[in-house]
């Protein structure tokens, strides 16, 4: 895939607006499963859509319709008439429906000359966590995904080959992260240790201004810090339930890679920064009270 037009920026906010609107505003309007046989036929055609721009990367509507009917020049045209409306959206008896680009899901992205001028499509990185919540793609298909979207999320996906190398299917618990699942909850600091909830939670406060807008590199930014530090979540098997940090596993990539080395490590100074801030303020209150 070519590098994105920075001149298109998709209208998304953060991981906290992709949990609380995106998500279940999708669901409704697409659907919350995968809708492989169903009577709903236009959350069908919509899956379909973004199943297509998840698997083969930037197109036109014309190429997505000669994916679906490759060879048959009459229903490639209808069928890109009906991408279309479903890009943009329609009016039905003087009744508006917004279209799949006002919901975040997918942004225009350049231009193509190949047959007509026509703009090229891709998902957003709303869209990508969406496909991954719901459209049910396997460990291949996602693979497929992260090869045709890895110059969008480049910590993740651009290094996509290696980190299947060091940490082999965990790389799909990126998974996780499409449910809503942002791991900086109260019940989190409950049953796990350090510092795993403590990265969390900052790494929320530290993109917490842009629940309405973010731009698409820091957005991306925030989906790869917690990708690589929910590599620290780990199980243990006691009855307990009791979870423990694998800082190993987080070790490991970082010293295999020395560019993802120091941008992490400036994420955690930062943190460390932070929590000190915090603690600063704490000690100085208990020489007050202690005065």
């Amino acid at each position: 895939m070519t590098p994105h037009n920075l001149h298109f920026q998709p209208n998304n906010g953060n991981l906290e607006s992709y949990k609380l609107y995106t998500r279940p505003t999708a669901h409704k309007l697409y659907g919350s499963v995968y809708l492989k046989t169903t009577s709903l036929k236009h959350k069908k055609n919509v899956q379909q859509l973004l199943e297509i721009l998840a698997l083969n990367g930037l197109l036109t509507t014309w190429e997505m319709a000669k994916i679906k009917f490759a060879g048959d020049l009459s229903r490639t045209k209808t069928k890109e008439k009906e991408y279309r409306r479903l890009l943009v959206g329609r009016t039905d008896r003087g009744k508006p429906y917004s279209g799949i680009l006002d919901m975040g899901l997918i942004t225009k992205d350049g231009k193509s000359y190949k047959r007509y001028p026509g703009d090229k499509y891709r998902l957003t990185l709303h869209g990508i966590l969406y496909c991954l919540d719901v459209l049910n793609l396997t460990e291949n298909q996602i693979d497929i995904m992260a090869s045709k979207y890895a110059a969008i999320l480049p910590k993740v996906f651009g290094k996509w080959g290696y980190l299947k190398s060091v940490i082999g299917k965990d790389v799909y618990k990126i998974q996780i992260l499409s449910k809503g699942l942002l791991l900086n909850n109260l019940d989190i600091a409950l049953r796990v240790n350090p510092p795993l909830y403590e990265l969390m939670s900052y790494l929320s406060v530290k993109y917490k201004k842009n629940f309405e807008y973010i731009e698409e590199s820091d957005l991306a930014n925030q989906i790869s810090l917690w990708f690589y530090t929910n590599l620290l979540y780990r199980a243990t098997k006691t009855g307990t339930k009791v979870l423990h940090s694998n800082v190993e596993r987080l070790q490991k990539i970082l010293l295999g890679d020395k560019d993802l080395q120091n941008w992490y490590f400036t994420f955690f100074e930062e943190s460390k920064l932070y929590y000190k801030k915090r603690l600063d303020n704490i000690l100085l209150m208990d020489m007050i009270l202690n005065q």
